[in-house]
């Protein structure tokens, strides 16, 4: 099993958006701030697996240049997001530079359907789309769109597969949802970042990775900036217990990257930041990163999304 990251174009938010006040009305807080982050990637993922071609979101699309694809009226998209896309970075020619064919994929996994996420559905009209039941009643219609969802440019054939969580524990999470029949990859829900988001978590032998949907801008606390400024998530409490579950579960277990009692193959940094090639972690598995950063405190994090669930915990920790 291998894990492709595939940067699908860059981002820029308001920095409030990313660090929050305490104080102040939080949309008044965005519109007013002058200083936007620095471009951000917009990830999306593909996984090799046994049962079949795997996308985790599908990153954004070159379409958000044109005049009129954002609504003019939402002052989120209006005055508070900046994006570049190229039409060769939206994840459909890429995956067929790697040597994929995208119809050939047979499950979408989406985290949750704001725009960064969301924006290359195009490119799979074949295959299952795989949701959160509480997600896509949250994110269609006039109401999706106040709350900074496009439901008016998903593809017209776009009926995802809604789910609901079953009542099958994984590490600190009561359910969860088996996508493959293996048991190789399992969606947990985590709630906060939007009501029904999801995150997945794939397995091997040695190691666990952790995609939560909302850490795809790593080095950003993405997942607690919403779409109507400086909270730190749609829903605080959600989130807050979101992050608990990681920070109070036992790190060398189940959601630390290795087997009980096994320190594991830690990620080392490499000298001055620079991008890290490749990861194996088992005989049959590897992950590709993206170029890694050290965060504060000399924690590194893979800017993948995919992180390890030891180096999650430390993100966590830093948001």
């Amino acid at each position: 099993m291998r894990i492709h990251v595939i940067q699908t174009g860059t981002v820029a938010i308001k920095q409030i958006q990313q660090r929050g006040r305490p104080s102040g009305n939080p949309v008044v807080n965005m519109l007013l701030d002058p200083t936007w982050t620095a471009p951000l990637p917009i990830y999306a993922f593909v996984i090799e697996h046994p049962e079949g071609l795997i996308v985790v979101d599908t990153g954004e699309t070159a379409r958000v240049a044109e005049p009129g694809y954002f609504p003019w009226w939402h002052p989120y998209f209006r005055f508070a997001l900046r994006e570049w896309v190229q039409p060769e970075e939206e994840i459909g020619p890429q995956m067929r530079a790697l040597g994929f064919d995208p119809e050939d994929v047979r499950w979408v996994l989406l985290t949750h359907l704001h725009t960064d996420h969301a924006g290359g559905l195009a490119h799979f009209p074949h295959a299952e789309h795989l949701l959160a039941r509480r997600e896509y009643a949250n994110d269609t219609g006039a109401l999706g769109m106040i709350r900074g969802f496009l439901p008016n440019r998903w593809p017209r054939w776009f009926h995802p597969t809604l789910l609901d969580m079953q009542p099958e524990p994984f590490g600190p999470f009561p359910s969860s949802y088996r996508v493959t029949q293996a048991g190789d990859v399992h969606f947990v829900p985590t709630p906060g970042h939007t009501p029904g988001h999801l995150s997945v978590v794939v397995t091997t032998p040695d190691v666990i990775f952790f995609g939560r949907g909302c850490l795809v801008h790593a080095g950003v606390d993405a997942c607690g900036a919403d779409r109507w400024g400086d909270h730190r998530s749609h829903d605080r409490a959600a989130d807050i217990g979101t992050d608990s579950r990681l920070l109070s579960h036992d790190l060398n277990g189940v959601l630390a990257g290795t087997r009980p009692g096994d320190p594991g193959p830690a990620r080392e940094p490499a000298a001055g930041g620079s991008t890290i090639n490749t990861a194996r972690v088992d005989s049959g598995s590897t992950v590709t990163p993206a170029p890694s950063r050290k965060l504060a405190g000399g924690i590194q994090s893979a800017r993948s999304g995919f992180l390890e669930g030891r180096l999650l915990a430390h993100e966590l920790r830093r948001c």
